[in-house]
């Protein structure tokens, strides 16, 4: 009898840079801190619904501005402007010590779970800047995912109508602030399993709470987030 699977993952969990690699930020280190170092408070979320549900979980602390795991090898984005003028023997070992080992880790793992017969849902847990080149995002709460997977709009649409069960204080959208068949990580799973036995979903958080909490997620948006995850996981597994 097939079961289903959870899997968290959090590909922008921190902003350490490896010793070797901490040159390239002597003139800026303060970057490091910004949205573009890390996902501020992800995390820290993730950590709260590892607790609750993850039959397996993952995360990286590795700065996304050494190479980004949520894109894919042939991305623009997928080094930053920090380490894409590196000799291409350098960004090769990057990718061999930092970026392919963590894909690849979770990929085997969903692998695994598939070829048991077993269904995998996905949610990888992101946050976001309020502000991006100007313009606040009017959104608090976004569900990525392919719109032309149903068993992805079907799960978020459950999401969505969950949280609003429990608070209406709260925007959460579909597909903002960004695309869920944009690249990413969950966007290639895809193409490797059919959407009968693979649901990825990245859950994106408005970092203006945890920042405004004091480094810490509010007590309103947190238990919104976990009490609405616990009903998911209690709706489909």
């Amino acid at each position: 009898m097939s079961k289903v699977k959870f899997i968290l993952t959090c590909e922008h969990g921190g902003n350490e840079i490896p010793e070797e690699y901490e040159y390239l930020f002597n003139k800026t280190p303060e970057v490091l801190k910004t949205h573009r170092g890390l996902d501020i408070g992800a995390l820290a979320l993730f950590e709260q619904l590892k607790a609750i549900k993850a039959d397996s979980s993952y995360f990286s602390t590795t700065s996304r501005l050494l190479v980004e795991l949520n894109r894919s090898r042939n991305h623009k984005s997928l080094f930053s402007e920090y380490t894409k003028p590196l000799q291409k023997i350098v960004r090769r070992h990057i990718l061999t010590k930092y970026y392919t080992p963590y894909r690849n880790t979770v990929y085997a793992q969903i692998y695994k779970w598939v070829s048991k017969g077993n269904r995998v849902v996905h949610i990888s847990v992101h946050t976001f800047t309020p502000i991006f080149e100007g313009k606040e995002r009017k959104v608090d709460i976004g569900l990525l995912f392919d719109p032309k997977k149903k068993p992805e709009k079907e799960f978020c649409g459950q999401w969505k109508s969950e949280m609003k069960s429990l608070s209406d204080m709260f925007a959460v959208k579909f597909n903002e602030p960004y695309l869920g068949k944009s690249d990413g990580f969950t966007t290639f799973l895809r193409k490797e399993f059919d959407s009968s036995s693979y649901t990825g979903i990245e859950l994106e958080v408005n970092q203006k709470f945890y920042i405004a909490g004091g480094h810490q997620w509010p007590e309103d948006i947190l238990k919104l987030i976990l009490n609405s995850y616990k009903a998911m996981v209690k709706k489909v597994g």
